[in-house]
């Protein structure tokens, strides 16, 4: 029970697309594994711009090795 989990750095990409409103984003999140960066960022997109999750369409899930390689 003494393990220590390592904090990683995801990009996830997808789609929001709202009855009125369609755009893609880019979001870089720091979790413990691809489920919990795809939580933070459904939860993300919930509370800053009012989406709800069936809105959103997550296309691709990247783990970054070197945090510096970001464009």
């Amino acid at each position: 029970m003494n393990e220590v989990s390592e904090v990683k750095v995801y990009l996830i990409k997808g789609i929001i697309r709202k009855p009125n409103f369609l755009t893609t984003f880019r979001k870089k999140v720091r979790a413990l594994n691809s489920e919990d960066a795809i939580e933070k960022v459904y939860k993300t997109l919930g509370s800053k711009h009012k989406v709800k999750r069936f809105h959103i369409k997550i296309e691709k899930v990247e783990l970054i090795e070197n945090e510096q390689n970001i464009v």
